[in-house]
């Protein structure tokens, strides 16, 4: 199995500073759980199975940065990560997905992970032995090679299927490898891009949809089923002809897949969901019980989604259509508001299983200040490259962003709280002028200044009843 990442608690803080501002107890506490996986494979392997992941529960209000959090830590970790809402999962008898279907999703996504790392290693393999199937077909090492001229109506097409090729190519005294080579510089330098050749490529199968209605529990046979047919119904092979470029990327693409050894990719796929899969369970209080509510209605579903999810943390063999995955070393961030309850409402049981509970802060204006400037992906930093792409060069006082900070923690204050998000809706609001106009605008330089948020932002942000519609 590929290494887990051996970033340190620090490095790894430090990396999640690069894109989230604030939070340094969330990061420290994802940060410690990422460096546990590492030493748990340090750990002689009769221990390491007794080690278990301790699973985290972020509190705090949206839009702090908990989704985003987990999500960097996924990609730190080079691990498979799946983000569900927890409201989606439903007990049997109730409309809703399986909660085992997660661990199928998870295991599907390192499927395509491992797949796409394996093609990545074959690849110079694969090129090379692309370019020589396509030189095959520019050149047919067995087939009389015809010439443009005989294909007056179609110039640019060079076919197969001709016999006897001579020992010579073109009567120039070329012989057939030089001419070869010389077709392999043209393709290289990009000189038989306009031409067309025609090769057979693999068709869609046209296998019946095969889908099964069911609450829960028949996901997985709805998926096998249409893989059985897919394998009843293979792919036929059809002849078109295409650019050469374009064939080229299809032989490549075939040549890969060759290459991969499809069982090998599937064991380690397993072994990566089993041992570095994340999985985040968002809006968890939504199926957290009601403190005072009658029992019975809806409290009954939000119970039953809680031990069904319980197996499922706890430890447990989920079947997929690429075998057995046991959930036993998943780590599980779960998170949610708690506005309405909290995590002592869960089922003890659950509860017993999340035994980190971190709580994150609700952002101030200062906090919202440094979003705007600081992160690598920074609001202000996308909005600019987007009116370069229109020859504008986008300027922000310093005084225009604080504006718009100021402004963002106001409208939060007076209607929903959405933290970070309501600088999404600001920023479009501020520059809806200028995204309209950027096109036929001559002048090369623009720059917002505060009194121009002030002017954009007066009527809404004045307005408590209109903010709640467009801010």
């Amino acid at each position: 199995m590929k290494e887990i990442n051996s970033l340190t608690p620090r490095q790894t803080v430090a990396e999640l500073d690069r894109y989230i501002v604030g939070q340094g107890d969330a990061k420290r506490s994802v940060a410690i759980a990422l460096r546990n996986r590492w030493r748990r494979q340090q750990v002689e392997p009769p221990l390491r199975e007794e080690i278990a992941p301790k699973n985290i529960i972020m509190i705090g209000p949206t839009g702090v940065g908990k989704t985003e959090i987990a999500r960097r830590l996924a990609h730190l970790a080079q691990s498979p990560f799946l983000k569900v809402e927890a409201s989606k999962f439903t007990e049997v008898g109730y409309v809703g997905r399986d909660v085992e279907s997660m661990i199928r999703d998870l295991t599907q996504l390192a499927v395509n992970m491992v797949t796409k790392e394996e093609e990545e290693r074959v690849r110079e393999k694969a090129d090379a032995m692309a370019e020589e199937r396509l030189l095959d077909l520019l050149l047919p090492a067995t087939s009389q090679q015809p010439t443009a001229r005989e294909h007056p109506a179609d110039s640019n097409v060079i076919s197969m299927g001709y016999s006897d090729v001579p020992a010579t190519a073109g009567g120039t005294g070329e012989t057939f490898q030089e001419t070869r080579e010389k077709l392999r510089r043209m393709l290289q330098t990009g000189e038989l891009d306009d031409r067309l050749v025609e090769m057979a490529v693999t068709a869609r199968p046209s296998a019946p949809m095969v889908e099964v209605f069911s609450a829960s529990g028949l996901e997985e046979m709805q998926s096998s089923l249409q893989d059985a047919f897919s394998r009843f119904f293979p792919g036929k092979k059809q002849k078109r002809k295409v650019r050469v470029p374009e064939a080229l990327e299809i032989l490549k693409k075939e040549e890969a897949e060759r290459l991969v050894d499809q069982e090998s990719v599937t064991e380690k796929a397993i072994r990566r969901t089993e041992q570095s899969g994340i999985i985040f369970l968002d809006e968890i209080d939504k199926i957290a019980s009601r403190g005072g509510t009658s029992p019975g209605g809806p409290e009954v579903s939000r119970e039953g989604v809680q031990r069904d999810l319980l197996p499922i943390v706890e430890g447990a063999t989920v079947t997929t259509k690429y075998g057995p995955v046991r959930t036993d070393h998943i780590l599980f961030i779960a998170s949610g508001a708690f506005h309405l309850c909290k995590p002592s409402d869960l089922v003890p049981e659950l509860q017993g299983r999340f035994p980190i509970r971190v709580e994150l802060h609700a952002l101030g204006e200062e906090e919202f200040f440094r979003i705007l400037t600081e992160p690598q992906n920074a609001l202000i930093r996308q909005y600019t490259a987007l009116m370069a792409t229109e020859g504008i060069d986008l300027v922000f006082e310093e005084e225009a962003i604080r504006e718009m900070a100021r402004i963002a923690v106001e409208v939060n204050q007076k209607t929903e709280d959405i933290g970070a998000r309501r600088l999404h809706t600001i920023m479009e609001r501020v520059l809806d002028e200028i995204s309209f106009d950027a096109p036929e605008r001559d002048s090369a330089t623009f720059t917002v200044t505060a009194d121009y948020v002030r002017n954009q932002l007066a009527d809404i942000s004045e307005n408590e009843d209109l903010s709640r519609y467009i801010l």
